[in-house]
């Protein structure tokens, strides 16, 4: 069918500074074991989120100073563009396209705010045309690298052969708080990172999946298990401990709620491609959709080589998963605030 609409291409980013996970154990510990009196216990996070290494947007002492609205907007405007040319033009290169053949840019990011926009901001020196259609979301959070991704192939699928380029970016390392003596704080900066990811997706082309289907959950009053709180530092995260269970007890029926939507049940999908948040959320994950233990092996390689970059992660993941071959129907599966969940079926190209 001429208007199914088709992942041609995925290309990822990554920032040009690496902490590694004993470093960053090492600086934390320097920074807030005199201070936060439960460091020592919140401290086990480095050696079990199962990650290895990071990439940053900031060389690593940068975090060991103290930084406003001001710095970090400016470093979110300086490396978000990097990230965006980057992988917005391998994605391209990737399709065998060229900047002006793109009929519409999705671009998600919920770690920093640039007026104009990232696309609007790098229009002329990537030679976006003039007629571009722009669509900037934030707020979404970890759930956008899925949840874009359906909105980008609506898009696609709205007007049959227009070129979408889809772009997840975030520099979660920015929020890095000196002032907030808090468990999530010092649970964060054992687990996030920085990354982008660029997507081109056209309806009636041949491509590497086409995008089945799309769909979200929204569950009610669970406002405080993820988000930002915003003051004049920055952002400040909010992290419950609650999100595992949370996840093992209510993924799969919202799940199977979104594909029942679409005509389909949780056994007709081959294979779960998550977005890894952690070492626990992917044995919640793995419990809750009755996998074996393990099987979701791709996301631990992803999140041990990157962390948890929030958005971009899944795609992190879905091109090592794509290099390693699809199975016949792939089921792309993130969570974020809200607290929401997002899931957008792929099947394989013939």
């Amino acid at each position: 069918m001429t208007d199914t609409v088709k992942l041609v291409s995925l290309a990822v980013a990554t920032p040009d500074n690496i902490i590694y996970q004993t470093e960053a154990a090492e600086t934390a510990g320097r920074l807030f074991s005199d201070r936060f009196r439960d460091f020592k216990h919140l401290a086990r996070v480095f050696e079990s989120a199962g990650i290895r290494k990071r990439y940053v947007a900031r060389p690593l002492s940068w975090f060991e100073q103290s930084h406003g609205w001001q710095d970090r907007m400016e470093a979110y405007a300086e490396v978000a563009s990097q990230l965006f040319t980057r992988s917005a033009t391998s994605a391209l290169k990737r399709a065998g396209l060229r900047a002006e053949e793109v009929d519409c840019i999705v671009t998600v990011s919920s770690t920093g705010v640039t007026t104009p926009s990232l696309e609007a901001r790098l229009s002329r020196e990537l030679g976006f045309r003039s007629d571009i259609e722009r669509v900037p979301v934030f707020g979404l959070g970890c759930a956008a690298g899925v949840s874009g991704l359906g909105i980008a192939s609506r898009m696609a699928k709205s007007r049959p052969g227009a070129v979408v380029l889809f772009v997840a970016l975030e520099l979660c390392s920015l929020a890095f708080r000196l002032d907030e003596l808090t468990r999530p704080n010092i649970v964060a900066t054992a687990l996030f990172g920085d990354g982008a990811a660029a997507c081109i997706l056209r309806a009636g082309k041949d491509g590497v999946a086409e995008i089945e289907s799309t769909g979200e959950h929204l569950f009610p009053d669970t406002l405080g298990i993820m988000g930002w709180k915003i003051d004049d530092t920055g952002f400040g995260i909010i992290l419950d401990q609650s999100l595992p269970p949370f996840a093992e007890a209510n993924i799969k029926p919202a799940v199977a709620g979104i594909l029942e939507r679409a005509g389909l049940t949780i056994s007709d999908v081959d294979r779960f491609i998550c977005h890894p948040g952690g070492a626990k959320v992917l044995v919640a994950l793995e419990t809750a959709f009755g996998l074996e233990p393990g099987s979701l092996d791709i996301e631990r390689e992803v999140v041990s080589d990157y962390g948890n970059m929030s958005s971009p992660t899944v795609l992190f993941v879905l091109e090592r998963a794509i290099s390693a071959g699809l199975p016949p129907r792939s089921a792309l599966i993130a969570m974020g605030p809200g607290f929401a969940a997002s899931c957008v079926t792929l099947k394989r190209a013939a």
